[in-house]
């Protein structure tokens, strides 16, 4: 795989157990190869007219591009928002032993 066929997500939630949750199912299911929580973040968003001010918990996840609709679609059915923050960035580098790493613990094609 090209470094570019791995990626990056950040997925928010409004608690550190709920991040577990959703962190915890997709490494169990595959999904991602490992998942980063960092609790305490500060949020500052537009929502329904108003401006919210909130405490959330960051998830910081690798995986395949390719699996990235398998991950929402697990995603929005663990997630208590009605619009969670999925998002992926391309990893443009990396070191080869890292994305050899996540390719052998995530399903699919090496």
């Amino acid at each position: 795989m090209a470094k570019s066929d791995y990626i990056v997500i950040f997925v928010t939630s409004g608690s550190y157990e709920e991040a577990l949750k959703v962190g915890k199912t997709l490494v169990d299911d595959e999904l991602v190869a490992c998942a980063n929580i960092i609790p305490q973040i500060r949020s500052i968003f537009h929502w329904k007219g108003e401006i919210c001010d909130e405490s959330e918990t960051l998830l910081i996840m690798k995986s395949k591009a390719a699996l990235f609709d398998e991950i929402v679609d697990r995603v929005l059915k663990l997630h208590s928002y009605d619009v969670p923050e999925i998002i992926s960035l391309p990893i443009l580098s990396g070191s080869t032993d890292y994305l050899n790493w996540i390719a052998e613990v995530t399903k699919g094609e090496l």
